[in-house]
């Protein structure tokens, strides 16, 4: 399959396709740092050495150009991307982010669905676009999306625990599939491989996926082995917590801010190995911004574990130092959670059935509700 990504980040997305047995021929990634990355990884001889990537900002490309360029004589198989989702983040309070601009940039995404026609596309965004203060961004991409003869599937929250990803990771997905292409018994998406140890007896589904593997047999010499180097107050602090999910409460560190508000209890906490691990954000390698602690020893983790929390190889290098990395590492879709769910779609293009006449969507109305922090 023939693939190409928008939004790219660092390549998670594009890997798990690779691993899943595609090509990526484009993809467009603004951040220098993480195009750097995507160039120098996906870009291997090993994966997909002949990709284009295009470091700019997709605003300022020409989706109908890009299409006659890439795509001259053959369909594009798959479209990916998951455009920034500041916007429509669930930590916003009230009426935040409503106007965000980057809200609209689904609409710059679905100009390339529009000029590539490609066979299926698969969009990637956080919990929060379903919120109703966004609920005009998301009709306006069903209408394009069915205007332009897509059937598109309801989006579906799914959390990467429940696919064997050792980590507690609630993302929305939004499956397009062209209008030609038979979707007869096509399921999306698909069935959870794995569950809560108490609700599989019996189901054959397999239990949450520890994170324990992140710390063990780590490699040497590793530019991405590295952590935050932190003072000897927050050092003496998490040597007073608990290892394996320790929080701060339990090191005793009080702040001016706590006086009046308790603050979030992961805050400064440490990972419990024997769990799937808490979502890595942008700022995994920041004990400040969650629970990113390491499990026993007193400091944050380091890019490398996180990137092994989502599935990265490790020889996956990510560019640009500790800060620039932890960002690339907690924008991307886990491999092979992402690997998973292309593999399923592939099975519905490989059948390479063509219809000559339009179905039934399977999402012409959708349901918005207000969701809980992922």
């Amino acid at each position: 399959m023939k693939v190409a990504d928008l939004f790219a980040g660092a390549g998670g997305f594009s890997l798990a396709a690779v691993q899943a047995g595609c090509d990526i021929v484009f993809a467009v990634e603004f951040d220098k740092n993480a195009a750097t990355t995507y160039r120098k990884n996906i870009g291997a001889e090993a994966r997909s050495r002949n990709v284009v990537v295009y470091n700019e900002d997709i605003t300022s490309l020409s989706a109908t150009s890009l299409a006659r360029k890439h795509f001259p004589d053959a369909d594009c198989d798959l479209l990916l991307g998951g455009p920034p989702c500041q916007g429509f983040s669930t930590h916003r309070i009230n009426g935040a982010g409503v106007d965000d601009p980057r809200n609209a940039l689904i609409h710059e995404y679905f100009d390339f669905v529009r000029s590539l026609k490609p066979k299926a596309f698969l969009m990637e965004n956080v919990p929060g676009m379903l919120w109703p203060r966004h609920k005009s961004y998301l009709d306006e991409f069903y209408r394009q999306a069915h205007d332009s003869g897509y059937t598109v599937y309801a989006p579906q929250k799914l959390d990467a625990r429940d696919y064997g990803i050792p980590q507690r990771r609630q993302r929305v997905f939004i499956l397009g599939v062209r209008e030609d292409i038979a979707i007869d018994e096509f399921e999306w998406p698909p069935k959870p491989t794995h569950s809560a140890v108490e609700l599989t007896q019996g189901t054959g589904l397999k239990p949450w996926v520890s994170c324990e593997s992140a710390f063990a047999d780590l490699p040497e010499d590793d530019i991405n082995g590295v952590h935050m180097n932190h003072g000897p107050e927050l050092v003496a602090a998490f040597a007073r917590t608990p290892p394996n999910g320790g929080s701060r409460k339990d090191s005793g560190r009080v702040l001016d801010c706590h006086l009046e508000h308790d603050g979030h209890s992961d805050v400064y906490g440490r990972i419990d190995p024997s769990k799937p691990a808490p979502t890595m954000t942008t700022a995994c390698i920041n004990p400040s911004k969650g629970r990113f602690v390491h499990p026993v020893l007193n400091h944050g983790i380091t890019a490398r574990q996180a990137a092994r929390i989502q599935t990265f190889p490790d020889d996956y290098v990510f560019d640009g130092g500790l800060m620039a990395a932890g960002k690339q590492i907690g924008n991307a879709v886990p491999v092979a959670f992402g690997q998973s769910l292309i593999q399923h779609i592939k099975q519905l293009l490989d059948r390479d059935v063509v219809r000559g006449k339009p179905a039934a969507s399977t999402a012409s109305s959708v349901k918005f509700v207000e969701l809980a922090d992922a």
